[in-house]
């Protein structure tokens, strides 16, 4: 309901503004807040509450490639739908309702290269990642300001403890599923927070995969001049890519990780909390990551997008935003 009244502009909430102070008290903040809890904490911003239609509406992707046809006697060769197929990616649906029941934050921009690494000096993280991105022209070397790469699902954890351990509460995780979906979408119900399509200042997608979806695969490709290939991620704070309720980069630049564990459909789950106890009950498993890259087409950035990367899996477009829960009651 809250989400409905949002969408029709009948439900204000405060005008976005700049960070409380350190140590700011995230409780006695209202929806849009936002606040950094400590000198090395990341800027967070306080979700509203309420709920939403988790996933994609049928039709919503314009992927012309079924890769979820049957396997026949030659293997599994991927088909191309016709042109007025309705498109429905299993994995995106069944489309659901979700009440979002766990009061929290999530953090304004992808966990930086500079976060991470004062953790690695800090001894709470283990790994020190590759920060470079292999492009035509070779190996790019990023700079503090963009999202850590190359981290797994399973060092992520070891940022949050130590994350933990800075504020002195179990309060920081990665998000679930839901929670991700809920702060990327910001009231709308559109593939893309921003609309029906996203422009180069938006995101950082591929124009070449783009074009080449768009095109069915097919020579001439479509051409979209006005999209860019920038073949790497941007620092968090580059382009016009916040939405509505300020959250950054939440369609492409990195793939982002969450808490939620894979499924081949959606479980439909019918709250927040029901997604963090599942995610909390497999002890292993593939998580789910969000947003999509800057090395993938438009369609693979849309909210309602998923990817399925192992625990271990580390890549040059994979990173990590935190969430921060608000009344204790979201920790297990």
């Amino acid at each position: 309901m809250v989400l409905a009244l949002v969408s029709m502009g009948l439900l204000a909430f405060p005008a976005l503004s700049q960070s409380k102070n350190l140590h700011a008290n995230p409780g006695n903040l209202a929806p849009l807040e936002s606040f950094r809890e400590c000198d090395r904490c990341p800027d967070m911003i306080v979700m509203p509450p309420g709920s939403f239609m988790m996933g994609a509406i049928p039709g919503e992707s314009k992927n012309p490639f079924d890769f979820y046809a049957p396997v026949d006697a030659k293997g599994f060769v991927p088909r191309v739908r016709d042109p007025d197929e309705i498109n429905i990616i299993p994995n995106e649906h069944p489309r659901h309702q979700v009440e979002m029941d766990i009061p929290y934050a999530i953090a304004r921009n992808e966990t930086t290269h500079a976060e991470w690494m004062a953790c690695v000096a800090d001894g709470g993280c283990t790994h020190d990642p590759d920060h470079r991105v292999l492009t035509l022209n070779g190996y790019v070397p990023l700079g503090p300001d963009h999202p850590v790469i190359n981290v797994s699902y399973l060092d992520a954890l070891e940022y949050v403890v130590w994350l933990n351990k800075q504020v002195g509460q179990q309060v920081y995780r990665l998000p679930t599923e839901a929670e991700w979906e809920y702060a990327a979408r910001a009231g709308t119900e559109t593939p893309f927070a921003q609309g029906e399509e996203l422009t180069a200042d938006q995101a950082n997608f591929s124009r070449e995969g783009t074009e080449y979806l768009l095109g069915r695969g097919q020579e001439p490709r479509v051409l979209l001049p006005e999209l860019v290939d920038r073949w790497m991620p941007v620092p968090v704070n580059e382009l016009d890519t916040a939405n509505a309720w300020g959250v950054r980069h939440m369609s492409g630049n990195v793939e982002e990780l969450t808490h939620s564990c894979w499924s081949d459909e959606h479980l439909g789950l019918s709250s927040d909390s029901a997604y963090l106890a599942n995610g909390d009950t497999e002890r292993s498993c593939r998580r789910v990551a969000k947003g999509g890259a800057f090395n993938m087409a438009m369609d693979h950035v849309r909210p309602a997008r998923r990817f399925r990367p192992t625990e271990d899996r580390r890549r040059d477009f994979l990173g990590f935003r935190v969430v921060r829960i608000l009344d204790g009651n979201g920790r297990r």
